[in-house]
C-alpha cells in the first residue's frame, strides 16, 4: 500500500509498505477514504517530538471503511462507513473509565503521561496513522462509530480531531453566560473553539493570531473579533484595554509548541530545542486572562521543560485547564448541532489534496501557503 513515511525533519515521502494486518482479536483494518494533515503534525514534520521515527507514518485525523475485523469485533462488520477518534484507548483501565480516553494506561508503554494516538511517534505508542492507504484499528469495540448516514464525509473527518478539540477546549473553559473569550491561534482547532464557545454562552468572542487570511476566517466561520498580534506593541496590554482592563474571562491557547511573538522563546524552543515549545501563547494567557479567570490549554506541547509564567498564575488566582481532547466523549453533542444545522465543520476545509503529493501539503501547510488553513489527503484519487 501507499503511506506517508517520515524521513527526517521537514522530509516526507510516499513510499509503499507493508498492508497493516491483524494482530489481536479486537483489531479492525480501515481503508482510509479521507484524512487530513493537523497542525500539531507539523511539531514532528519540525523534529520537535521525541522519539519520532524514520518510516513512521503519520496521521490521527481519518475516516474510512472497514476491510478486515478481528475475530472477537462485535461492533463493526466489513463495509462500515466510520470515524476513528484520534485517542486510541481501551475502555476498561481506571482512566478510561472515568472517560479520560486520552489518558487510556494500557495502550502505551510511556502512560505516565498521555495514552495512545495513531501516527504521533513512539511517545504516544508508535502506532501508524492513517496517512496511508490502510491503517490497523485497535480495539475497534471502542474507539470507532459508524458513521451517521446524513452526516457527511469531510464533516465527520473534522470530528476526528480539530473540531472535537476546538469544542472540548471551549467545553474546558466553563464559560457562562456573557463571558468574553479570548481564543489564542487562528488555525482550525482555534476555530473550532471559536465558534464553539458561542455554543456555550459566550457574549463575545475575540481571536488572536498574526495572519490576516486566517483571521478573516475566524471572523466569517466563527463571527469573532479579530486580533492581528503584530499590529500592537504589547498584545496583553490590548486585551486588558479591551476587557475594561480586566482581562478576558476565559482564554484559549490553540497555539501550542512552535508560538511566535518572542525571537528567544521561538529559537531555545523551536530551533534548538531547549524547551517542550514555546510558552509564548500559554504566557500570554496567563497575562490576559481576569484575575480568578479559566485558561484553558489545548496547543500541544513537548514532555521537556517550558518556561511558563507559573508564579503569575498562582497569584492571580486562575484555573488551568488542560488535556489531549477524549474525542468520543464530544461526539453526541456535536452530533447534534450538525444534524441541527448550527455548524458545519468542514466550512474549515481550503485544500485538497492526494495522497501521493503529501510532501508539496505539508510544505503547503507548514509555510503557511496559499492561505491554507485545513488540509485533507485523498488516498487513491
Amino acid at each position: 500500500m501507499q503511506a506517508m513515511t517520515y524521513r527526517g525533519p521537514y522530509k516526507v515521502r510516499v513510499e509503499e509498505k507493508d498492508r497493516p494486518r491483524i494482530e489481536h482479536p479486537n483489531d479492525a483494518i480501515v481503508r482510509v477514504t479521507l484524512a487530513a494533515i493537523c497542525g500539531s503534525d507539523l511539531h514532528l514534520y519540525h523534529g520537535l517530538m521525541p522519539d519520532t521515527r524514520i518510516g513512521h507514518t503519520f496521521g490521527h485525523e481519518f475516516i474510512g471503511v472497514v476491510d478486515e475485523v478481528g475475530s472477537s469485533v462485535e461492533g463493526l462488520e466489513v463495509g462500515d462507513r466510520v470515524m476513528v477518534p484520534f485517542n486510541i484507548y481501551c475502555g476498561s483501565c481506571w482512566f478510561c473509565a472515568r472517560g479520560l480516553y486520552s489518558n487510556c494506561h494500557n495502550v502505551n508503554p510511556n502512560a505516565t503521561a498521555i495514552g495512545g494516538i495513531y501516527g504521533y511517534s513512539h511517545s504516544t505508542g508508535g502506532y501508524d496513522g492513517g496517512q496511508a492507504e490502510y491503517v490497523r484499528v485497535p480495539f475497534a469495540d471502542v474507539g470507532p462509530m459508524v458513521i451517521p448516514e446524513w452526516l457527511a464525509d469531510e464533516d465527520a473527518l473534522m470530528l476526528t480531531d480539530a473540531f472535537s478539540t476546538g469544542y472540548f477546549g471551549a467545553q474546558l473553559g466553563d464559560i457562562v453566560e456573557g463571558d468574553t473569550v479570548v481564543v489564542l491561534g487562528a488555525g482550525p482547532v482555534g476555530l473550532a473553539a471559536a465558534r464553539s464557545a458561542w455554543l456555550m454562552g459566550a457574549g463575545r468572542v475575540i481571536a488572536i493570531d498574526q495572519l490576516d487570511y486566517r483571521l478573516e476566517k475566524a471572523a466569517s466561520f466563527a463571527f469573532a473579533e479579530t486580533r492581528n498580534y503584530t499590529h500592537y506593541d504589547d498584545i496583553v496590554v490590548e486585551m486588558k484595554k479591551t476587557t475594561g482592563g480586566l482581562g478576558a474571562d476565559v482564554v484559549i491557547d490553540a497555539v501550542g509548541a512552535e508560538a511566535d511573538g518572542n525571537l528567544v522563546q521561538h529559537v531555545t524552543s523551536a530551533k534548538l530545542k531547549l524547551q517542550g515549545g514555546s510558552p509564548v501563547a500559554l504566557n500570554w494567557a496567563i497575562d490576559g486572562v481576569r484575575k480568578g479567570g479559566t485558561v484553558s490549554v489545548m496547543g500541544a506541547y513537548g514532555p521537556l521543560f517550558s518556561a511558563v509564567k507559573f508564579g503569575d498564575a498562582m497569584n492571580k488566582g486562575l484555573t488551568l485547564r488542560m488535556n489531549q481532547a477524549p474525542v468520543k466523549r464530544q461526539w453526541p453533542r456535536l452530533l447534534e448541532h450538525i444534524e441541527a444545522g448550527y455548524l458545519k465543520p468542514s466550512e474549515m476545509i481550503t485544500h485538497r489534496i492526494p495522497l501521493e503529493h503529501i510532501a508539496e501539503g505539508y510544505h503547503l501547510f507548514s509555510s503557511k501557503l496559499d492561505g491554507c488553513i485545513k488540509t485533507v489527503v485523498v488516498p487513491g484519487s
